[in-house]
């Protein structure tokens, strides 16, 4: 039994398995750990003895009983004391079940152990003569890994192609060698058909050497076209080296030999290209994809525009119909493809791609003339294959998580989706797949893996280094293959070692994994129904509930099933939950709908929105975002001045950038209560990879440290978009006619608005004021309210009110004191919330908004986007094409800076001093005083209160006027309070001087 469970262990024997497999979130298993590190050490101990013996000692008792030998050895002890505290105290907490971030875990203690014993000895598995054994052990894990994806590793059987796996460092490398091995794959046959040309070492077989194109008869290779060529099956290209041995006894070494004159790699894809006239070849992975393929494309020169996303279903999922658009799209163009990779598993979503649906797809296309190389990447879902049965055959029914009883207890075991399985078991038919031990395999890194469905794949990359291996490439000088040179063999053995305790099946890894999928579904059951609407805040998952899937789906219902997961789900225990389903109809456990909920691989991905204390929901995506990402700063580590030991539950964020996910992202905003624009959607994640208990209150626990955390969240963004009546200030502007320009804050709703107003104001305030300004034109004057504003309420009934007029920055003079202030004519009252801002900055021009009179002209920066800066001038002096008449200014125009590029300069990198924004002291800022700019100006025809996107469209606005703009001396600049976030914690860096001091501790000890 454990503080947080009743049951008796002998009731939960694969749990107890399990325990036995970690160290323990308390180190429970300390003892046993070190027991077997002590063993590790003895046996090192006696390897080094055993070694020829008669060498005596080197180190002799003399040795290290002098001085400087114990010093040194004091030395040391004291570094790795502080060393092993600094990590123990700052390190993440990857070993608590309060850790649910990233995929990150404790580590099995095989794994551990497997390394550290390998680590000593410090083996490179880049040839044998380095790493005898792990190299060994390199081949059995990657036949190991080949077998547990459905590949053949039986030389005997000759109806599958021979597989092949190898261990590289992690999931990017070994995306980029697949990506490497598409690209010479597709090209392997132009090389060849070079060679053939005449007076080329293979022109003697070009009139008898025959192959079968992707359709159609069998022809001379020399006569397919170019797209034939680029479409042949993948294995008719990998026989072409066996067929060569057959029919004209060919030498491995002379086709080495021609294929260094004429391969890819020696002559460059170019070179291949521009002979063959060869475009574009289009390179196809679901818009959730790793970084990695965008870099492996760039890297193998296929370029990362060549990388082409595929649409995202509402589950995060490839969207198979905008894949089928997009290959008969290449079909009909004749644009090659090289692949299409199944995302098993997405590492934000945890969402599995129906690869069974691309296997056929494949096909479908292969029989119309296109073919193309099918990856599965299962960095995250690969070892998720030892979940399936062994007899497993897709079709099957799938099984509810297990019931209590003597092989399971208080953590079911559950089991994986049906269409999960079906596709996991496809990846039998994926050309290559990747895997990461390090990720859902609990092993330490750098661990990943790329395993081939046919293992003659790994010629087309190979590349060999004499110095390192003698004499011929055998079986053992795996080294030779794939990206990396040296690396470690303790990664290997680790894999190895961790495979081989835990087990490759149902039994081991598969029911490791089976009780933390039962897991995530208790966290799923948590975000599907923690929140109802009495609460501050909502929590909505991105998968969405049975009930939301249903055709006729009504609030109402979903609500009802919300409310069904509560009373048989979070109110219960695992026991509660397994018992009382043993009463209800199958149609109707608790258990079928714990598996329904989340995403397909134990990622849960889910996003909160807040309400106004009236209940209201936030519509806003902006400010759903800055609240998301609030939670998540404090449930995360995301600087050196975090404390790792102060946050009680960790979770992790994404972003569901709107040109990747689209309606995906939107149909999720709508889901949260919040407009569908172009803003990308924050969203929070969990990984779940623990397999401690979910019984008794320990995940409750955790759920109240998330709620204190949002509803404490809430009232910062209730703050933060109070829109009750406050003091504003303006700039103010003008010498005849007078303007006031709101001082806008993209962080407070109150003061989100570019607000223009003519004002009039008594005659002699007016003259006083004037007479000020003329006296020190380059003074910034502010005007005040003394009374509480409302913005909206004073832009729409023009309220008058008293202010202050003053001058300077930091320091301000007062002109004067309880003026009267008439609202006379709005120019501009836009609103800065998010959704009215544009997608991007103004690329070749900086527009303004320019009023007043003829000869008293203002300007203030147009704000379509944030960050941002406030740029205004008074007195601006105007040389144009055509004069502006007083019927122009007051219909509106705008100001064009033609020859600048905003897009360029933003965001602006300044501060604030006492003259206000440092680029104000700028000589350099292209915003100073006597500046001279080309500039266009055009007619506005957007009233007062139009809110954006797309407020500034300059070829579609008709040209008044051309010509140059002088700035005046007066003007006013700011980025730093216009961005600024008053809710924003900044903290020093003196936590992250504190542990510099440490270090510069430890290294003055190593002196």
């Amino acid at each position: 039994m454990s503080v947080y469970n009743n049951i008796e262990p002998a009731e939960d024997e694969s749990h107890q398995a399990i325990s036995s497999y970690f160290l323990g979130p308390k180190a429970e298993n300390y003892e046993f750990f070190k027991k077997n590190v002590l063993e590790i050490l003895e046996g090192q101990r006696d390897a080094r003895l055993d070694y020829f013996p008669r060498d005596g000692l080197f180190v002799t008792a003399e040795v290290q009983a002098s001085k400087v030998f114990r010093n040194s050895i004091r030395k040391v002890a004291n570094a790795v004391r502080q060393a092993a505290r600094l990590l123990g105290k700052h390190s993440i907490p990857f070993w608590s079940p309060r850790y649910q971030g990233h995929m990150c875990m404790d580590l099995s203690m095989p794994a551990l152990l497997g390394y550290f014993m390998t680590m000593i000895y410090n083996p490179n598995n880049v040839s044998i003569e380095a790493s005898p054994i792990t190299t060994v052990a390199e081949m059995v894990t990657g036949d190991e890994l080949c077998r547990m994806f459905g590949y053949n590793i039986d030389p005997q059987n000759k109806d599958l192609p021979l597989s092949w796996g190898h261990i590289v460092c992690d999931g990017t490398v070994a995306n980029l060698e697949s990506v490497w091995v598409a690209r010479n794959l597709k090209f392997y046959p132009l090389s060849i058909v070079s060679a053939m040309k005449s007076n080329g070492p293979l022109a003697f077989i070009a009139d008898t050497f025959k192959i079968q194109p992707c359709i159609g008869p069998e022809k001379l290779l020399k006569d397919l076209s170019t797209w034939e060529l680029l479409n042949l099956r993948p294995n008719t290209i990998l026989d072409i080296p066996e067929r060569l041995y057959s029919q004209y006894h060919m030498s491995p070494g002379f086709l080495d030999s021609v294929m260094k004159t004429y391969g890819i790699q020696s002559t460059s894809k170019t070179t291949l290209e521009k002979e063959y006239d060869v475009g574009p070849i289009n390179y196809y992975v679901s818009n959730t994809r790793h970084y990695s393929w965008p870099k492996a494309a760039a890297i193998t020169g296929i370029g990362s525009d060549s990388m082409i996303g595929i649409q995202v279903d509402h589950a995060a999922r490839a969207d198979l119909n905008d894949l089928r658009s997009k290959l008969q799209a290449c079909l009909d163009k004749q644009q090659p493809v090289y692949a299409v990779v199944a995302i098993v598993g997405s590492t934000e979503e945890g969402a599995v791609d129906s690869l069974r649906d691309i296997i056929k797809l494949r096909q479908e296309f292969q029989a119309k003339g296109l073919s193309f190389l099918v990856h599965g990447d299962g960095a995250w879902g690969g070892y998720f294959c030892t979940m399936l049965p062994q007899s497993y055959q897709p079709g099957q029914s799938i099984n509810l998580p297990s019931e209590k009883g003597s092989g399971s207890g208080f953590v079911p075991d559950s089991s994986l989706r049906a269409d999960t399985q079906e596709d996991l078991f496809m990846l039998r038919e994926a050309d290559s797949i990747t895997v990461d031990p390090h990720k859902a395999a609990y092993i330490p890194y750098p661990a990943g893996g790329l395993c081939y469905r046919d293992g003659r794949m790994r010629y087309l990359i190979t590349w060999t280094s004499p110095y390192i291996s003698r004499g011929e490439t055998t079986a053992t000088s795996i080294g030779v293959f794939g990206i990396e040179g040296s690396k470690p063999g303790a990664s290997v053995m680790s894999t190895w070692f961790s495979n081989a305790c835990i087990g490759l099946g149902p039994d081991g890894y598969g029911k490791l994994l089976s009780e933390v999928t039962f897991t995530c579904s208790r966290l799923s059951a948590e975000w599907a129904a923690m929140s109802n609407k009495d609460d501050a805040f909502c929590v909505v998952p991105l998968n969405e509930l049975p009930s939301e899937l249903k055709p006729g789906s009504t609030p109402e219902k979903v609500e009802a099933e919300r409310q069904k997961i509560r009373e048989r789900v979070l109110q219960k225990t695992n026991e509660e939950i397994v018992n009382e389903d043993e009463k209800r109809p199958d149609d109707d456990k608790a258990l079928a709908l714990l598996r329904a909920l989340g995403s397909d691989l134990n990622i849960n991905a889910f996003s909160t929105n807040w309400r106004y204390a009236d209940g209201t929901l936030n519509t806003e995506v902006e400010e759903a975002n800055y609240f998301n990402l609030r939670v998540i700063q404090r449930l995360s580590v995301d600087s050196p001045e975090d404390d790792p030991t102060e946050i009680p539950f960790y979770l992790t964020s994404t972003t569901f950038q709107l040109h990747e996910y689209g309606q995906c992202a939107q149909h999720f905003k709508k889901r949260l209560g919040l407009y569908a624009d172009q803003e990308d959607l924050v969203v929070m994640r969990n990984v779940v990879m623990s397999p401690w208990p979910t019984d008794g209150n320990f995940i409750a626990r955790l759920i109240e440290e998330f709620k204190k955390v949002l509803n404490e969240e809430v009232q910062i963004c209730r703050e933060r978009n109070d829109t009750s009546p406050t003091q504003h200030e303006f700039l103010l502007q003008g010498r005849n006619k007078l303007y006031i320009v709101h001082f806008p804050m993209f962080h407070l709703e109150k003061h989100r608005h570019q607000l223009i107003i003519e004002i009039e104001i008594p005659d002699d305030v007016k003259n006083k004021y004037v007479q000020a300004k003329s006296a020190d034109p380059k003074a910034v004057f502010t005007l005040q309210s003394t009374d509480q504003l409302d913005l909206a309420t004073l832009v729409a009934k023009k309220t008058p009110f008293k202010a202050t007029i003053k001058s300077g920055f930091s320091e301000k003079t007062t002109i004067a004191d309880n003026v009267s202030v008439k609202v006379s004519h709005i120019v501009k009252d836009r609103s800065l919330k998010g959704r009215f801002r544009d997608e991007s900055y103004p690329s070749n021009i900086v527009p303004f908004y320019l009023y007043g009179g003829p000869n008293d002209l203002n300007i203030d920066h147009v704000l379509v986007r944030s960050p941002n800066i406030q740029l205004s001038a008074d007195n601006v002096q105007l040389s144009l094409s055509q004069k502006l008449s007083p019927d122009d200014l007051a219909k509106g125009t705008i100001l064009a800076v033609h020859g600048i590029s905003e897009a360029a300069m933003q965001p602006f990198q300044s501060t604030e001093g006492p003259l206000g924004d440092s680029l104000t002291a700028d000589s350099n800022f292209f915003f100073r005083p006597g500046q001279e700019f080309h500039v266009g100006v055009y007619e506005d025809l957007k009233a007062a209160g139009t809110p954006g996107p797309g407020l500034v469209d300059i070829p579609n606005m008709k040209l008044l006027g051309e010509g140059t703009m002088k700035l005046g001396e007066g003007r006013y600049v700011d980025s730093v309070q216009i961005n600024n976030d008053p809710y924003e914690v900044k903290e020093g860096d003196e936590k992250f001087k504190a542990w510099k001091k440490i270090f510069d501790q430890i290294g003055k000890e190593l002196d």
